[in-house]
């Protein structure tokens, strides 16, 4: 397998080099030379496969000569062991619950999986990523404590939850910690752009290995495939056709939804997929018009989503060959203001007993209306734990969450913020080049 750039003006490379270069030479995204169709009977199978097979299945596809089946199975059971169940919620309507992992969030999934295989691959790397809320806490926790690899996160200023800000942070006193996060004085987009510029710094890049954690990586979506596969594995179990599902995805630097259309070019058979925004709804704005208009982000409560240039709309774009009508077909879109999370939140947890975190919300609004008519079904992605946004939820529900023992230890950890401003140089200071 060889992964080829979205802008094609680089050449192909291997899986390991796709790792560890992050962003490709030519500025552009790297992406599967090739996505084959799964053969009929294994998707038939996928019922009956634990989430251990279906990761291997994944994986190995990609992987090619570059790792065996069997470290591929040790790298799968050591990254994902905590369960992803498929969770009734409303009729017809399914949460698949990505937030068991240690940050809460779905970011764990793709980024311990990332650590330990360019852990398996092997080089000394510095790891630089920027977060709109948790991507920098699962990059964090993944990668502590991995030998050869140095983590720099970087997350505006302010503009994410006290919670996030802890786990965050969790390393930054730690003796001997291999992870540092740094808020930077300015928006996600700003964060995004000053790990894009660093990429783009040969003279930087000649004194230090540096490569990304965030979904510019193709390391990151690769293993978010798998949930995809699991989740509707999970609900034809339950004698839903896989053909009647609708699954939507709460988006923000669309990632996440690349994956599952890379998955659904491997074979995943769905009805269709739902882009579900925050305010900040550019891509549902592209599809609607056939016009792409990147704008500066908005703050919202669904903080992790705050994204106004989305950079995986370039991968989205190439798998359909810039066709925004082929798009059209996969993809619809949907967006949730502030004031719609906070009813959402408060209408399923009366009506139905079900918590959902702000982003979780709008996955929820966005596939509520589609399902139900002619033996359809929905999932949607529960992308965090609902404690991990108690300043929105709580005060909607009017009650307190208890809060899981890993995020109450992050809470009464020492925490030591490390504020930079949203420059280059600075950036470069902080990496210590």
């Amino acid at each position: 397998m060889r992964f080829v750039t979205t802008r094609g003006e680089a050449p192909a490379v291997s899986l390991k080099q796709a790792l560890f270069d992050g962003l490709a030479p030519d500025g552009g995204l790297y992406v599967p030379e090739a996505i084959e169709p799964w053969p009929a009977d294994e998707l038939a199978r996928l019922a009956s496969c634990t989430l251990g097979e279906i990761g291997v299945s994944v994986l190995e596809r990609f992987a090619g000569d570059e790792i065996d089946r069997a470290t591929l199975r040790r790298v799968v059971d050591e990254a994902l062991d905590f369960p992803i169940p498929l969770v009734g919620v409303d009729r017809d309507v399914f949460s698949l619950e990505l937030f068991h992992g240690p940050t809460l969030a779905f970011k764990d999934v793709g980024a311990r999986v990332m650590a330990r295989l360019m852990s398996v691959l092997g080089g000394d790397v510095t790891v630089l990523t920027a977060t709109s809320g948790d991507t920098g806490s699962a990059v964090a926790h993944a990668f502590h404590g991995v030998a050869n690899a140095r983590v720099i996160v970087l997350y505006p200023d302010g503009r994410v939850s006290p919670t996030q800000e802890a786990q965050l942070t969790l390393f930054n006193d730690a003796a001997g910690s291999n992870v540092c996060a740094f808020a930077v004085a300015g928006s996600f987009d700003d964060c995004q752009r000053l790990v894009k510029a660093a990429f783009a710094n040969d003279a930087l890049r000649r004194r230090i290995r540096l490569t990304s954690a965030n979904s510019i990586n193709v390391g990151r979506l690769l293993p978010q495939m798998i949930y995809y596969f699991h989740g509707v594995a999970q609900l034809t179990a339950l004698d839903v056709p896989s053909e009647s599902i609708v699954v939507c995805t709460p988006s923000g630097n669309f990632g996440n939804l690349t994956a599952g259309l890379m998955a659904r070019r491997a074979g995943l058979r769905v009805a269709q997929f739902v882009a579900a925004t925050n305010a900040n709804d550019v891509v549902p704005a592209y599809l609607s018009t056939g016009f792409f208009e990147p704008r500066p982000s908005i703050r919202t409560i669904a903080n992790a989503m705050d994204v106004g240039n989305p950079s995986n709309l370039e991968r989205l774009l190439w798998l359909y060959g810039g066709d925004v009508d082929a798009v059209r077909r996969d993809v619809v879109g949907s967006r949730s203001l502030d004031e719609d999370v906070r009813l959402t939140i408060r209408d399923v947890y009366a009506r139905c007993g079900y918590l959902l975190d702000p982003h979780s919300a709008i996955g929820y609004a966005g596939v509520r209306g589609r399902v139900g008519q002619a033996g359809t079904a929905g999932i949607f992605l529960a992308t965090a734990h609902p404690a991990k946004f108690p300043e929105v939820v709580e005060p909607v529900i009017d009650q307190a969450i208890e809060k899981p023992a890993s995020l109450a230890a992050a809470l009464a950890g020492s925490r030591r913020v490390l504020r930079i401003e949203a420059t280059l140089d600075a950036v470069i200071e902080a990496l210590g080049a």
